[in-house]
């Protein structure tokens, strides 16, 4: 039997090798952000080689036998503090999963998101899927081995679902966007009967440096921290951290879209409030990670939607707004802005989608990649599928590849799973701004004068500082009281757009 000196030995060997494996991982992330926002275009081919060797030397690490041994003697031992036994645990449930990935695939995963990624830009400039198709296809059989290599149950589907937010499924997915496509669709109707919001005024000419500092100042005020992060452009806008000391975001500027740069960096602004909100003295261990890739989205949402278009934010924001933008917006009040950064109506873009309409282009996505996987659909087809499911739901008529099946970068990176998250994020958002109102009755009244430190040191106590020690549903119910609930969510919708549109919530 070892000794709790022993143990402890046991301890500090594994935090060197899972940070060590954090340190190539976030090296590879540096060079990923690198590729999107500075690297020259005739640099894709080495630059994917690099990726995958950093991310197959560190995948060996990780499922290193030795390594394995280490965290199982760790899982059995009484001589741990919780914090220590909760990182060892879930470290060697990653073991498992991990090794069922052989490193050579790993490897050639990576290499292929480079390779589909490059593609992927050309095909969206040229407003081609055909450049695209080849390197899809690739990507999408090797997300199919990936399924087979980490096993399921009852749908392919679920194995990619777990790497995102463990423990979710397509049954449980089918069921919240059963009630999406009822409950939703029910509420949509209703206000596209009524008649529409005025938001032309938001399609003028706006300075995008102007745009830009405004998002800046934005940013800062609720919380983000500049000497550990930077806000750069990019073609698709992301977040990526390389350590909660190091979180950059990015954005883009549309000249005659004021709604696209500012909501765009506030929600990309959550998700780096998260990122630097985990505990730095577990960095690379699964406390210092995000629970989920939804409870991540949840605090996007949250700051985007529940304060960044709310009555209370506008008071603060619009006068900042209209110092920078003092012409364009001589005619507009709070009321109307409010309006129409709210306005509801179906349209071709998930990112530039209002709060209600956003998650049907999140279920299309869903229905697609799910059918994918399965081999219900084949990869040449996805143009067609796309549009018919957007005539289906939202009523559209797709008029190329560019603003259509091409839009999103998710799937040239194999990020098949990762759009549900988008959606079950803002449902958890909601379900956390409320619980965290109720908490403090003085959250809305701090917002209106630029105040966000209630609210953010809300988010740093219930949600930030657990890392991956909860699932998603764990960490609501411990923030909440309650696991995941659509309807909270559909009472906010109904709350709200009733008001702004002028019907009867019931």
């Amino acid at each position: 039997m070892k000794s709790k000196t022993d143990i402890q030995s046991l301890y500090f060997k594994y935090v060197e090798t899972t940070q060590k494996a954090a340190d190539f991982n976030n090296a590879a992330a540096l060079l990923d952000w690198d590729q999107e926002v500075n690297m020259p275009s005739g640099s894709a081919t080495f630059r994917a080689r690099q990726s995958a060797s950093l991310a197959e030397y560190a995948h060996h690490l990780i499922t290193d036998e030795s390594y394995g041994k280490i965290l199982q003697q760790l899982a059995d031992t009484t001589f741990l503090s919780e914090s220590q036994q909760a990182n060892a645990l879930l470290s060697l449930e990653d073991f498992h999963k991990h090794k069922k990935l052989p490193a050579s695939f790993i490897n050639k995963l990576t290499n292929q998101a480079s390779i589909s990624f490059q593609a992927w830009t050309k095909a969206k400039k040229k407003n081609q899927f055909s450049l695209f198709y080849p390197e899809l296809e690739k990507m999408i059989a090797l997300k199919r081995q990936q399924c087979d290599l980490y096993g399921f149950q009852t749908h392919p589907y679920d194995a990619l679902l777990d790497d995102y937010d463990r423990g979710i499924t397509t049954t449980r997915l089918d069921e919240i966007f059963g009630e999406v496509k009822t409950h939703l669709s029910n509420l949509l109707e209703k206000i596209l009967q009524k008649p529409q919001v005025e938001d032309d005024f938001l399609y003028q000419a706006f300075d995008k440096e102007n745009q830009f500092s405004l998002s800046i100042e934005i940013l800062k005020s609720i919380g983000f921290n500049f000497e550990e992060g930077r806000q750069d452009y990019s073609e698709h806008p992301f977040t990526t951290s390389f350590s909660p000391q190091d979180v950059r975001i990015t954005t883009r500027a549309e000249q005659k879209n004021f709604k696209g740069l500012i909501w765009s960096s506030i929600h990309e602004g959550g998700h780096a409030l998260y990122e630097q909100g985990l505990p730095t003295d577990a960095y690379g261990l699964p406390l210092g990670m995000p629970a989920s890739l939804s409870i991540h989205e949840s605090q996007s949402r949250l700051w985007e939607n529940c304060v960044g278009r709310s009555a209370a934010f506008l008071k603060y924001f619009f006068p900042l707004a209209k110092q920078k933008f003092s012409t364009e917006f001589e005619q507009v009040d709070i009321s109307m802005i409010y309006k129409a950064v709210n306005k509801v109506q179906p349209s071709l873009i998930r990112t530039e989608a209002d709060e209600l309409t956003y998650h049907f282009h999140v279920l299309i996505r869903y229905e697609i990649e799910k059918a994918l996987i399965a081999g219900e659909i084949q990869c040449k087809d996805l143009p067609t599928v796309w549009n018919e499911l957007y005539n289906k739901y939202l009523k559209v008529v797709v008029p190329n590849d560019t603003i259509g099946v091409l839009q999103d970068v998710h799937w040239s990176h194999g990020s098949f799973g990762y759009f549900p998250t988008y959606s079950l994020g803002s449902f958890y958002a909601v379900q956390f701004f409320e619980a965290a109102k109720k908490e403090n009755p003085t959250i809305e009244q701090d917002i209106q004068i630029g105040n966000f430190q209630l609210l953010l040191q809300w988010l740093r106590q219930k949600v930030h500082r657990y890392g991956r020690r909860y699932s998603s549903d764990e960490l609501s119910k411990l923030a909440t009281g309650s696991e995941l609930n659509f309807s909270l969510f559909m009472k906010y919708a109904r709350e709200k757009y009733s008001a702004i549109y002028g019907f009867d919530v019931n």
